[in-house]
C-alpha cells in the first residue's frame, strides 16, 4: 500500500523516476532506504504503510459513496505489479474534495492485514486531488468464486516487464468492489519507494472473492511476492 493511492505502484506513481529497486535480495524492501537518499523515508519515516490494522477507534466514519463507470484501460507489466491505469475518470469525495481515480494495481500476498491476518490478494485504488494529494482505497481478496472483472483483466494484461496492453472491452469498476463499503482509515505513505508521506488510506472491511487459479496467475506473472512488510503505526490511530 484499497485509495491508498493505491497508488504510482502502491503505489508506483513515481516508481520509472527513481532507482532500481525491487521485493527480492539487495534491492528488497527493508534495504530500500538505503539505495538512495530518495528513498530515505522508506527507512525514517514515521507515518509508513503498510500497517496491520487493529485497537482501532470507532467515531463512524462517514459512508465511502463511490460512483463506478463502465471504462476502457490501459495495463502495464511493470515489474512490480499490474497496474491498470484508468481511462474513464472516476471521481470520489473525501474530507470535502474531490478525488480522481488514477490507477489501480494489485499485490500478493496482500500488504495491509486486520488483525494480523494477511489475504491473499490486495488492489490499490490510487486517487488524487488537484492538488496532488493521494488517496488510496484498498480492497482485499479472499479465495472463492472467480471474479468475471479480474479475469478479464488476467486475460489481457501483459506477461512480460515493460509490455503495455489495451483492454480491448469494458470494465465494470463496480464489479472490484464489495457491496458494503465501511472502512477503516489512517494516514500514511506510499508502499514502494520513495515511500512519500501524507496518504489518506482507506481500507475496505470486507474482502472480494477471486479464484484459487487467478491469484495464482497473478502472483505467476510477478514471479515473486509483492508486497512490502507492515511498519510500525508509531502512535497513529486507525478509525473505523
Amino acid at each position: 500500500m484499497f485509495l491508498i493511492l493505491l497508488l504510482i505502484g502502491s503505489t508506483n506513481v513515481l516508481a520509472s523516476e527513481h532507482p532500481a529497486w525491487s521485493y527480492e535480495g539487495e534491492s528488497s524492501p527493508e534495504h530500500w532506504g538505503d539505495i538512495s537518499s530518495e528513498f530515505n523515508l522508506c527507512k525514517n519515516g514515521m507515518n509508513q504503510s503498510p500497517v496491520n490494522i487493529t485497537n482501532t477507534q470507532k467515531i463512524h466514519t462517514k459512508p465511502l459513496q463511490l460512483t463506478f463507470s463502465q471504462v476502457s484501460v490501459t495495463e502495464i507489466n511493470n515489474g512490480h505489479t499490474l497496474q491498470v491505469n484508468d481511462n474513464g475518470g472516476d471521481i470520489f469525495t473525501l474530507d470535502s474534495e474531490k478525488f480522481t481515480l488514477q490507477q489501480f494495481h494489485f499485490h500478493t500476498p496482500s500488504e495491509n492485514t486486520i488483525e494480523g491476518n494477511s489475504f491473499p490478494m490486495e488492489a490499490h485504488f490510487v486517487h488524487k486531488n488537484e492538488d496532488g494529494e493521494i488517496a488510496v482505497i484498498a480492497v482485499m481478496y479472499k479465495v472463492g468464486a472467480e471474479n468475471i472483472e479480474l479475469k478479464k483483466l488476467l486475460q489481457s494484461s501483459p506477461k512480460e516487464e515493460g509490455k503495455e496492453a489495451n483492454l480491448g472491452q469494458i470494465l465494470t469498476l463496480k464489479n472490484l468492489f464489495p457491496a458494503d463499503l465501511s472502512y477503516y482509515r489512517f494516514t500514511g505513505s506510499l508502499t514502494t519507494p520513495p515511500c512519500l508521506e501524507g496518504v489518506r488510506w482507506l481500507v475496505l472491511k470486507h474482502p472480494i472473492t477471486a479464484s484459487a487459479q487467478q491469484i495464482k496467475q497473478f502472483a505467476d506473472m510477478m514471479h515473486h511476492h509483492n508486497n512490502r512488510p507492515v511498519q510500525p503505526l508509531h502512535g497513529r490511530t486507525i478509525i473505523e
